[in-house]
């Protein structure tokens, strides 16, 4: 993340929307939603005025949350950085959590993806050969036997 130095360009929400590829309703979620790890600064006329650092949190939460991280457990988190240093273990926990739900739905895919690979290898064989024989063919049970 960047230094310090970073907080100072202030950014419309338009900008950190294109940024982010967060919509401007999204943003404003997050905000309510107390997904933000600081105040998000406004200008005279009450505008949001963000940070980079604020778009860097962003994208770590747009992959927490794409990868499926309850809402409630980024909401944690998101808190406890706020809170700032001592919490680390806790923070630490959260996301080794959620590391093993995503190891588990990687492997879950790549079990599906195998049988997927399988059966395109079937299909392709099958082609490769020009027949259809072997195939599954639900209307197979359906037809009358033949005589």
């Amino acid at each position: 993340m960047a230094g310090e130095g970073g907080r100072t360009e202030a950014l419309g929400i338009g900008e950190v929307a294109a940024r982010t590829g967060l919509s401007v309703h999204a943003l404003r979620f997050y905000e309510r939603e107390g997904l933000l790890v600081g105040p998000v600064g406004r200008t005279a006329g009450g505008r949001r005025r963000y940070t980079t650092l604020d778009v860097e949190w962003l994208h770590v939460c747009i992959r927490l949350r794409e990868s499926g991280m309850p809402l409630a457990d980024l909401r944690r988190f998101a808190e406890l950085v706020r809170q700032g240093p001592g919490n680390e273990a806790e923070r630490l926990s959260l996301l080794n959590a959620h590391q093993q739900r995503v190891d588990e739905q990687i492997r879950a895919l790549e079990e599906c993806r195998s049988v997927i690979a399988w059966k395109v290898g079937v299909y392709a064989e099958h082609l490769a050969r020009g027949e259809a024989t072997g195939l599954w063919d639900p209307t197979a049970r359906t037809r009358p036997p033949r005589a």
